[in-house]
């Protein structure tokens, strides 16, 4: 029976993180709040003033490219985007249209066509009686990425402009805070009813594009995505718009176009036809030079000198580690509390105990700080002498727990004296225990009697008990042995 496949494309934009912006001396810093302070004569387009490259950007977005396993470009070039907004001075963006730096790669499991380099524009503040534009952001260096149009839900879209995030972070080439606009994601979106499944429409797209291509409905540009949820829900809501139309009869309705997304109401909504690549007339912009990219940067020396990257993070932890997914996860996301990890597994000196260091970092210190935002993680030597005390058997695992709250609540001590104090010093003597235990079977002989008659489940109520009457501090494995033993 045919069915409906979304059929998406992604484009994001990320604000690089340079000390000046994209071809002027001005100050690339998305933290000012007063308008129009970071601007100079070239990002306001004054006569006379000419361009400059910033290379430090072109370095960034190589690194950007490596990462991804795409090609760099040996010749690129900048070319003269023309369209006229007011957060646009000049009258046109600088851009690239023909020659990218960077063609293909392979994110998170997504095919990119292109990443290629522009600046940003200025910011349209729009009031009850006027609009005001700050013009900070207006030349800042801006990465715009392009998948190909193989991603077939919003969970997908949604993954993968999260890994690109991390990513940026990861190679220092961006903050990509979607709240603050350094990282903004546009999806391309359509329709198309067949009998392919996805799998088998990606290996069509692989093997014949063109044909590909030919099959795809209209598309719809949807914009003001800001945030991941956003973005799934975006794709979901057009997804099921386009279907409605199309089922009605009403599928000329659909037209390409840029669509906003209103958050209050959860929808999109029309905002202007979308435009093709000749009505902006690109042309090669005659005041920047022609860039040769192998010549002007090593580029096998920069990608031996690339940073551990989030896939190979989580590679390394799988295999190393042994941790659960959901744990790998939080340290590639947490790149503080993964290097707090790895000193930890150092100062033990085995990462046998890296699966009990991971969980108290990953469920309890972070169930700590939900109800604690200001807890703060020990010291490594400390921490490191709390696992070594849970695999020793010197505290059980509540005493382990309230020992790490005090550790992270009440100021870092010394492990070993915060369980001494607390009585959380688990008890190993078999003697020591034997006497609870003989207690525990006097003041139950109810219970005694139904394990000698065969029911095993009765030690678990007595074994409660036991652990009552030494307040935690007895060591479960030795505490059931000597019940067993006692009721023989």
């Amino acid at each position: 029976m045919s069915d409906y496949v979304t059929i998406v494309g992604i484009e994001v934009h990320a604000e690089l993180k340079t000390k000046s912006k994209m071809f002027s001396g001005s100050i690339n810093d998305p933290e000012e709040k007063t308008p129009n302070v970071n601007i100079d004569p070239v990002n306001m387009a004054h006569p006379g003033t000419l361009p400059v490259i910033n290379k430090r950007a072109v370095e960034l977005m190589i690194s950007i490219g490596l990462s991804v396993g795409g090609k760099i470009a040996n010749f690129t070039e900048f070319d003269r985007k023309n369209y006229f907004y007011p957060d646009i001075p000049k009258g046109y963006q600088i851009s690239q249209y023909k020659y990218p730096i960077v063609s293909g790669g392979e994110l998170a499991g997504v095919l990119l066509e292109r990443i290629h380099l522009e600046e940003d524009t200025g910011t349209s503040k729009h009031g009850d009686d006027a609009t005001l534009v700050d013009y900070n952001r207006a030349g800042v260096p801006l990465m715009e990425l392009v998948t190909r149009p193989v991603v077939y839900n919003a969970e997908t879209a949604g993954a993968f402009a999260r890994e690109l995030q991390l990513l940026l972070r990861y190679l220092g080439a961006s903050d990509a805070n979607m709240e603050k606009g350094e990282m903004r994601v546009e999806a391309n979106i359509s329709v198309l009813k067949t009998d392919k499944t996805p799998e088998e429409l990606r290996t069509q797209y692989e093997n014949d594009p063109d044909g590909y291509m030919e099959q795809l409905g209209i598309k719809v540009e949807v914009k003001n995505l800001n945030s991941f949820k956003t973005v799934e829900r975006a794709i979901d809501f057009e997804r099921n718009r386009m279907i409605e139309l199309i089922e009605d009869g009403h599928g000329n309705d659909i037209v390409q176009e840029t669509r906003g997304w209103d958050e209050h109401k959860q929808v999109t909504k029309s905002q202007r036809k979308k435009e093709s690549a000749h009505d902006y007339r690109y042309f090669p912009d005659p005041d920047l030079p022609k860039l040769y990219l192998h010549e002007l940067f090593d580029i096998e020396s920069m990608r031996s000198a690339l940073p551990e990257i989030p896939a190979q993070k989580r590679t390394r932890y799988e295999n190393d580690y042994g941790i659960a997914d959901d744990a790998v996860e939080i340290f590639v996301d947490d790149v503080e509390l993964s290097s707090y990890f790895e000193s930890v597994i150092e100062n033990l000196g085995s990462s046998d105990l890296a699966k009990t260091a991971s969980n108290y970092l990953t469920s309890d210190f972070y169930g700590i700080k939900k109800d604690a935002p200001d807890a703060t993680l020990p010291s490594i030597e400390n921490f490191a002498k709390l696992i070594s005390m849970i695999d020793a058997g010197d505290v059980n695992s509540r005493g382990a727990k309230d020992t790490l709250l005090i550790m992270t609540t009440k100021g870092d001590r010394d492990p070993e004296e915060i369980a001494k104090e607390k009585g959380f010093i688990q008890k190993n003597d078999p003697d020591a225990i034997k006497v609870i235990a003989e207690q525990v079977i006097a003041d139950n002989p109810d219970q005694a009697q139904q394990y000698r008659d065969g029911n095993e489940k009765i030690i678990k109520f007595l074994m409660g008990q036991v652990m009552k009457e030494s307040k935690g501090s007895a060591n479960p494995q030795v505490a059931e042995s000597v019940l067993e033993d006692l009721l023989k």
